[in-house]
């Protein structure tokens, strides 16, 4: 008897699981290519959906290197609690899983014990902005090569960002006090 309720409690929590939201949601869509090296240098976190790892944090910055093993090293830099707060940074290394559109990544922390989707799915022209997201549409940040972005781009990122799945009312601007 007690193997049919475990089983039966387990059966529930897999349908739970496979029957969220997120499963109902299209295929993330990528650019359809991403020049590496133009990609690689420092990125503003213009607007981002807050994580666990990143609480109270202003001033968020990214910024790509090129490892001798094809890989990216990656610096994420903020400053706790506000504008003017300590700074604070993770590294991180992120490799392309997508080869023909280099558009996948996959981003380790701690020597590869947390690993990340980093799927870019929007791209300046001139890679002056980048939208990246991933499948389960938890994560999303809006980079710029400035601290700011011109806010009628901004108004059209959000726009697109919502026909992928996302919520814009979910963003935080971390580089506005509060």
């Amino acid at each position: 008897m007690r193997r049919s309720w475990t089983a039966l409690i387990l059966g529930l929590i897999i349908v739970g699981l496979f029957s969220t939201p997120v499963l109902a949601l299209p295929e993330l869509e990528t650019v359809d290519y991403v020049d590496v090296e133009k990609y690689l240098g420092k990125w503003y976190s213009i607007a981002e959906i807050p994580r666990w790892f990143s609480p109270s944090c202003y001033g968020v910055t990214a910024e790509y290197s090129l490892r001798e093993d094809g890989g990216v090293d990656v610096v994420n830099s903020c400053r706790r609690g506000g504008l003017d707060g300590e700074e604070r940074s993770i590294r991180a290394r992120a490799y392309v899983v997508d080869e023909e559109t280099n558009a996948k990544l996959e981003v380790r922390f701690f020597w590869g014990l947390v690993r990340g989707d980093y799927w870019i799915i929007e791209l300046g022209d001139d890679y002056e902005y980048a939208v990246v997201g991933e499948p389960s549409r938890r994560s999303l940040w809006i980079l710029s090569r400035e601290p700011y972005l011109e806010e009628e781009l901004l108004e059209d990122i959000l726009e697109r960002v919502a026909a992928q799945g996302y919520d814009p009312d979910d963003l935080f601007y971390p580089w506005e006090e509060k």
